[in-house]
């Protein structure tokens, strides 16, 4: 029997689940509740049988030109990424090789922790304050990468672009990471600040704003230069890392701006009336600023009523951790959506 001392031993990331029913409500996984634009629709249907014998542009060439077209800079500082989970952990296959602890707060994405764990990356986690704040202060210790998301998940508080930069220009020999998978829901973008500082990687993802989670595309800035090197990281791991059907609906989701700045309107909107929906019926939570919400009810148990929503179809995520074991995070669905679930929750706080 082989041995398993031989075995990379790690604990994976365990992401939401997805139910196999379609008569549910599914607000677990911070999807979009909203198709993709027509243009996206109408680059599906006509894809031609070339885009499926054929290798993809290793290069991805035309969505990182579109992509850096749409942020008026030069293509080198773009790398684009099967979802920006692939792009995070190429970051930390790249970048995190000092042997130093990189840093990243308590209470945060889970799978920092597991890119860690996998590559051997020596980390510590940095603490949010009472109020699930990042503070600047804490990550001007020695350390050999920073890591964190603005907005931050699963509290949803976006970090005002002066704190982020503190974090940034604090740490001139270290690469900072800045996640914005939630960015486009609220708060002010660190892509300002690419030009300005050599050490800032931003990265983005189409699957929460742009409604192409089943597509897999994410992408990240940051100067030439870590781009090059993690461009040289990319093609000694795996060259044709996108399908050329997900260039080319990437393409087409950059070109319709207006439908997608339409739907995160809707969005946000939603998630302000579903915020005093909430603190009607006895919940508090951090003040969001992405596209779901981290709520704890005042009374009943997050666990119970997490268990009651399932029952009832109705999918949010709960994380059995501590400092946030009770609470829930909501993701926005459509108003409908919504309105279910607020309906079902008045119901249930009532008669309990």
């Amino acid at each position: 029997m082989v041995s398993k001392d031989n075995f990379r031993q790690v604990v994976p990331y365990v992401p939401g689940e997805q139910p196999k029913e379609n008569d549910v409500i599914k607000l677990n996984t911070n999807e979009n509740p909203y198709p993709p634009s027509q243009g996206v629709m109408e680059t599906l249907s006509h894809i031609d049988n070339a885009s499926f014998r054929k290798y993809p542009d290793p290069d991805v060439s035309d969505l990182v030109s579109e992509i850096a077209d749409y942020h008026n800079v030069n293509k080198e500082k773009v790398f684009v990424g099967v979802g920006s989970d692939d792009v995070l952990a190429m970051c930390f296959l790249t970048f995190f090789n000092s042997g130093r602890q990189v840093l990243f707060p308590d209470i945060t994405y889970a799978f920092y922790k597991v890119w860690a764990d996998l590559f051997k990356i020596n980390y510590r986690e940095v603490p949010l304050d009472e109020d699930f704040n990042i503070v600047p202060s804490d990550y001007l210790a020695e350390n050999g990468g920073i890591v964190f998301p603005n907005p931050n998940a699963p509290t949803g508080l976006v970090m005002p672009l002066d704190r982020v930069e503190e974090i940034i220009s604090n740490n001139p020999n270290n690469v900072v990471i800045v996640d914005e998978a939630y960015i486009d829901f609220g708060g002010e973008s660190a892509l300002s600040l690419v030009d300005r500082y050599s050490n800032l990687i931003v990265t983005r993802t189409f699957s929460k704003s742009r409604s192409m989670a089943g597509m897999r595309i994410g992408y990240c800035m940051g100067n030439e230069k870590l781009i090059s090197v993690l461009n040289s990281v990319k093609f000694s791991y795996n060259s044709y890392t996108m399908s050329e059907v997900a260039i080319k609906t990437g393409v087409a989701s950059v070109k319709d701006d207006s439908y997608f700045q339409r739907i995160v309107g809707k969005i946000t909107e939603t998630r302000e009336k579903t915020k005093e929906a909430l603190t009607d019926l006895g919940f508090t939570f951090p003040d969001s600023s992405a596209n779901f919400i981290f709520a704890k009810h005042n009374r009943i148990d997050a666990e119970q009523l997490f268990n009651a929503l399932k029952e009832n179809k109705i999918f949010v995520r709960h994380f059995d951790l501590p400092r946030i074991k009770d609470y829930l995070r909501i993701t926005i669905g459509t108003e409908n959506e919504m309105k279910a679930l607020l309906d079902f929750l008045k119901k249930y706080i009532e008669n309990n």
